[in-house]
């Protein structure tokens, strides 16, 4: 009986000692867990603020009917039906916002990458042309706009002059609704300089080792930029490609004072200036949006574009980094 019972103390003490262990380590599991949430907690915050409670705060407007005074009433699919099927300016700025993506960020990131190596190759006033490159990106985007248009004036403008002189007669520009794009597209090219910094520090880091490899094998210009160039770079232009068109799909400052400037409107307190001179040709989607929802008052319909651009946006985003992951040589 004594036997049993000191035996039954034993059995119960090696329980006791095995399970302080597992409690003590569930613990630090616990605590280390609240640690990492803690240092989360900026990041986590931040994302329910300004990204969570928006995007769903617009999927719930997209079926109110809401002009920002009375209530908002629920009408469900009206506002979807009124953007997708009855709204006439729709398609024209998506069309617009669609060729400023493939168009500007096409042209930005060939230009940004030839710029980039045009500065890393030459040898004398190296500082010079970094600066000078650089220096437009500077600008205010709004200030940089009022000066380019009138440069690109038809009657006064500089540019159309010195384009007369040699026997050239120039386009009216942002007045032309066939030359309003490519005279944005002209703009952001003046303001390459970001693109230009991020290209020119991918290729000094290229391998200095692998140019006299490729030297030593007779290779030539071309050759090296595609099998030795390129493969280090492509990471670096496929995040250019997509923050650029994620840029791009929300172009707004810049067509919208273009289209004002161009068009002669006397601009005060209180006028309100109708986006997309001439012709609609600058319109975007954002643009469309503000008209909306801080002019029209509805916010339904102005958030149910806002959805449609977030959704194309985010799907030629995971579009563009599927297809890119694929041309990333992987590491060895």
């Amino acid at each position: 009986m004594a036997l049993s019972i000191s035996s039954s103390a034993g059995a119960s003490a090696r329980t006791g000692q095995d399970t302080r262990p597992d409690m003590s380590l569930k613990r630090k599991r616990v605590r280390h867990r609240w640690k990492v949430l803690g240092f989360l907690s900026p990041w986590l915050i931040g994302f329910s603020v300004f990204f969570g409670y928006p995007l769903i705060a617009t999927v719930y407007f997209s079926f109110m009917h809401y002009n920002q005074i009375k209530s908002p009433t629920f009408v469900g699919l009206k506002n979807w039906k009124y953007v997708l099927e009855q709204m006439p300016l729709f398609g024209p700025a998506l069309w617009n916002t669609i060729w400023l993506v493939v168009v500007m960020v096409a042209l930005r990131v060939v230009f940004g990458l030839g710029i980039g190596l045009l500065v890393t190759k030459i040898k004398t006033g190296v500082g010079f042309f970094r600066t000078a490159f650089y220096l437009p990106y500077l600008a205010p985007p709004v200030a940089a706009t009022v000066a380019f248009v009138f440069l690109l004036n038809p009657s006064t403008g500089p540019v159309d002059q010195v384009l007369g002189w040699v026997g050239i007669h120039g386009p009216t520009w942002f007045n032309d609704p066939h030359w309003a794009k490519p005279s944005l597209v002209l703009l952001s090219l003046w303001g390459i300089g970001d693109l230009m910094v991020i290209f020119m520090a991918s290729l000094l880091d290229v391998p200095k080792e692998q140019y006299e490899a490729a030297d030593l094998d007779g290779a030539g210009a071309w050759t090296k930029f595609r099998f030795v160039t390129w493969p280090s770079i492509t990471p670096i232009v496929l995040f250019a490609v997509v923050t650029g068109v994620v840029q791009t799909m929300q172009y707004y400052t810049q067509a919208l004072v273009a289209g004002k400037i161009a068009s002669g409107v006397s601009i005060g307190p209180g006028s309100v200036v109708q986006p997309g001179y001439p012709d609609h040709s600058t319109l975007t989607v954002p643009q469309l949006v503000y008209q909306l929802g801080f002019q029209n008052f509805n916010t339904g319909a102005a958030c149910v574009l806002s959805l449609v651009l977030f959704v194309i946006a985010m799907a030629v985003t995971l579009l563009l980094m599927r297809k890119g992951a694929g041309l990333i040589p992987a590491e060895d």
